[in-house]
């Protein structure tokens, strides 16, 4: 058995420092840190040596391309433990550091001040202190001057005094030599832009935007909608794919097997004779006209998002173009998915050509990305291999540090987490599913705590075209208001299926998928139609926007009150001033409890005062705190959320 043997050599040139228990980092530091362009990092970690010699520390950091480090001294806390932080403003990716050396004349000046304390002669320790001068090197002309200046005086008076000054010392720290300078391994951060963390989004069939019974929906009804989506506050337009639809294997309404004549297929099915991933459908319109949907979108403050699919129909151009990319059974024919999936074909991307594929992918992704897209969903991702994700999302941030890509999957928790980890800017969650106290409490939780926190950002959809859950199969509003409520005000991010808004609940028996599913057939619908909810989703996009509190997801406190149908929680802002606290009914019946808000601080002033009054964000009524809390009575069929802010 082979062995390593350690030389006396070997082990004498080791570090002498440890860096350990570094935050933030993501299984030690293989994967990225996530932040926004502007929001400071915090970094913190335990840094000791053998002995009782002076240390210092500093945090280095600079975008990944360039080759100039950035440093922050490092402030010790106690106990070996030392922090930093830095504000990186600009998009991309970056990489952080953290290097300790010995400070040989800080420790020289400490142990000289410890002796003269005893009244010890300190006279040679003097004439070592000058010697340590000698050791400065490239220093600043300010530290220079006071380096040259006190050791003149030293020389002059042979008073040890000068060499012990404070301005001698500062100079010293940053100019001296440093021998055992050691570094620790490079640590990956991503800088997004803030949409990556705070959006509202509205997802949408384009084909079931026209107005006219029976009619497919062009990209200008499209552009037609986009006023009334920007009205409800949503900022982000989500499409469904607009690729052409194979006919092959084309699947009927509610997803039967074969298709009839006038059926248009499942939009997921993607690629047909008049092209693929960089297609537009023919009936959608031209390019120029999508062109025209993005300046609409910008002009209304909403940014485009895209569904990407990695997947093909049997009649994309690939499979005669690139037969190599795809899977063939014994007798020629294409191995698609099974079951439910039967119209859609799985491309091989272990095949020969590999790279040829997974080019092909990454420009169909630029191809939009040239006509204005900088948000896309990716569907059916968690098949793929994680080599791919890896490397794509790698070369389009090169690119386009402003795309940002959402894992559209709802696969098993440690694959949802890891493809985060890869590097998608935000991913599903099953939000959907959870309904009651507990398991609300629980899951945010676990989103919210360390290290979720740093990687993976949730996106709270409170219905998808392929979901359709059951707590809202009863089409009743309070139902649907108060999961729009929960969702809106718990996580930076959410989103909703068009439908929502008008209580759409008709759903297969027995099954969380809508009945009549427009993923199968085109639609119209009257969007303002009685008894819709839209005044109500733009009154809490309205606060979203007006409070900073709600344009995160990490910084979430739950309350405990003894109402076990009632969810109350407090949200902090990275700006201390904005404070909320949301409660929301889970039921239908009228509720009345105690909350208890007596640990709650709000910043005023620069200071921590406890919170006196709440402020109901929707009618600005002010309630005084009373014993350290308030009682409270929510009405749900009025309306099953109270917001408010706190106030000192």
């Amino acid at each position: 058995m082979n062995k390593t043997i350690q030389t006396v050599e070997s082990a004498a040139a080791g570090s002498a420092f440890l860096i350990e228990d570094i935050y933030p980092l993501i299984d030690n530091g293989r994967f990225a840190v996530k932040r926004i362009a502007g929001e400071r990092v915090e970094v913190w970690a335990d840094i000791y040596r053998d002995g009782d010699a002076v240390m210092g520390a500093a945090l280095i950091w600079r975008q990944e391309q360039n080759r100039e480090w950035r440093s922050e001294p490092m402030i010790h806390h106690g106990n070996d433990r030392w922090s930093a932080a830095f504000t990186p403003v600009e998009l991309g990716q970056y990489v952080y550091a953290i290097e300790a050396w010995t400070d040989e004349f800080a420790t020289w000046s400490h142990a000289v001040a410890r002796k003269q304390r005893t009244g010890a002669d300190v006279s040679l320790d003097a004439i070592e202190g000058a010697g340590l001068l000698t050791k400065a090197h490239g220093a600043r002309q300010d530290a220079a001057t006071i380096i040259i200046k006190q050791c003149e005086d030293y020389l002059q008076t042979g008073d040890v005094a000068p060499l012990l000054a404070a301005e001698l010392g500062n100079a010293m720290a940053e100019s001296q030599s440093r021998p055992d300078l050691t570094r620790s391994q490079l640590f990956p951060l991503t800088v997004d832009r803030d949409k990556a963390r705070f959006g509202a989004w509205y997802q949408m069939m384009p084909r079931s935007q026209s107005q006219v019974a029976g009619q497919h929906g062009t990209l200008r009804d499209c552009i037609a909608r986009v006023p009334d989506v920007a009205a409800m506050g949503f900022d982000v337009l989500y499409f469904t794919p607009i690729h052409p639809i194979g006919r092959t294997r084309r699947k009927g309404r509610n997803n039967a097997p074969v298709a009839t004549e006038g059926d248009p297929g499942s939009p997921y099915a993607i690629g047909a004779a008049e092209g693929g991933h960089d297609a537009l459908h023919p009936e959608l319109g031209t390019i120029e006209d999508f062109r025209a949907l993005v300046a609409t979108c910008l002009e209304y403050g909403l940014e485009l998002a895209l569904d990407f699919a990695v997947q093909c129909s049997p009649d994309h151009p690939w499979l005669t173009q690139h037969p190599e990319w795809f899977k063939w059974r014994p007798d020629r024919s294409v191995r698609t998915a099974d079951g439910l999936y039967s119209d859609i074909v799985i491309p091989d991307f272990a095949s020969v050509d590999r790279a040829g594929l997974w080019n092909a992918f990454r420009d169909a992704m630029l191809f939009w990305i040239d006509h204005g897209v900088t948000i896309f969903a990716i569907d059916n991702h968690d098949t793929t291999p994680f080599p791919f994700w890896d490397w794509l999302i790698r070369d389009i941030r090169r690119r386009h540090p402003e795309v940002i890509l959402f894992s559209k999957t709802f696969a098993r928790p440690k694959l949802m987490k890891g493809l985060a980890k890869l590097g998608f800017a935000q991913s599903f969650t099953y939000f959907p599913w959870r309904t009651t106290k507990w398991e609300l409490e629980q899951y945010l939780g676990e989103l919210t705590r360390y290290p979720e926190r740093d990687f993976h950002r949730p996106n709270l959809f409170v219905n998808t075209p392929d979901l359709l859950p059951y707590h809202l199969q009863s089409g009743e509003a309070w139902a649907f208001k108060s999961r729009v409520a929960l969702a809106a005000t718990l996580a930076g991010s959410y989103g909703v299926y068009s439908g929502f808004e008008l209580l759409e609940h008709e759903a297969i028996p027995g099954r969380e998928e809508y009945l009549d599913s427009e993923k199968y057939q085109i639609r119209q619908r009257d969007w303002d139609r009685p008894g819709n909810i839209k005044p109500y989703i733009a009154a809490l996009n309205s606060v979203r926007n007006d409070n900073a509190a709600l344009q995160q997801t990490a910084n979430l406190r739950f309350i405990g009150i003894e109402d076990g149908e009632t969810i109350a929680f407090v949200k902090d802002a990275a700006d201390p001033a904005n404070t909320v606290v949301i409660v929301i009914a889970l039921s239908r019946h009228v509720r009345e409890f105690w909350l208890p808000l007596g640990d709650i601080t709000v910043d005023a002033g620069g200071r921590r005062h406890h919170v006196t009054t709440l402020e109901n964000l929707l009618t600005g009524e002010q309630c005084r705190l009373e014993w350290g809390g308030i009682r409270l009575r929510i009405d749900p069929e009025r309306d099953p959320a109270l917001l408010f802010r706190c106030l000192a």
